[in-house]
């Protein structure tokens, strides 16, 4: 495949990402501070977040199980898990963690465990399309071609 159709399928990809609301604005800010001084940084970034939220997942579902439910320890999870989601730009993430801590909020067990399975959904949703999105960069570097910026 020629450097310039890998390329457009990068935009193609990428613009999907923002449409289907995997990522905000804040996922290209994120690019722009990767440079040729760090060529692998958003996705370094973009992997401590998912090591970090394999643990968060795991700290909530352990939490979710015990009785009586700890909802302030259930919520500060999932403030944190809102907060990395959303310094990476991962909004459908961080808009399940604003209904998760609705539920939590109201002490709503039930809906606390719907929104643990959905953002265990939404995580390895986002964490796939992203996979590819780092795949397809390193595809184009490795086809001598220089990956293309967000507009």
């Amino acid at each position: 495949m020629a450097v310039s159709q890998m390329q457009q399928r990068y935009i193609n990809f990428t613009t999907s990402l923002f449409q289907e609301g995997f990522v905000d604005e804040q996922f290209t800010q994120l690019q722009q501070l990767q440079d040729e001084s760090n060529p692998d940084f958003v996705a370094e970034v973009v992997c401590l977040f998912f090591e970090d939220s394999e643990k968060l997942l795991g700290d909530l579902s352990k939490t979710l199980n015990q009785e009586p439910v700890d909802f302030k320890r259930v919520d500060g999870c999932v403030h944190q898990f809102k907060g990395s989601s959303s310094s990476i730009g991962a909004r459908r993430v961080m808009n399940t963690c604003v209904t998760f801590r609705a539920f939590c909020q109201d002490k709503n067990r039930e809906g606390c465990l719907y929104c643990l399975q959905q953002m265990k959904q939404e995580c390895y949703l986002v964490k796939n399309k992203l996979e590819t999105l780092f795949q397809l960069e390193k595809q184009i570097v490795e086809a001598g071609g220089t990956v293309p910026m967000a507009e």
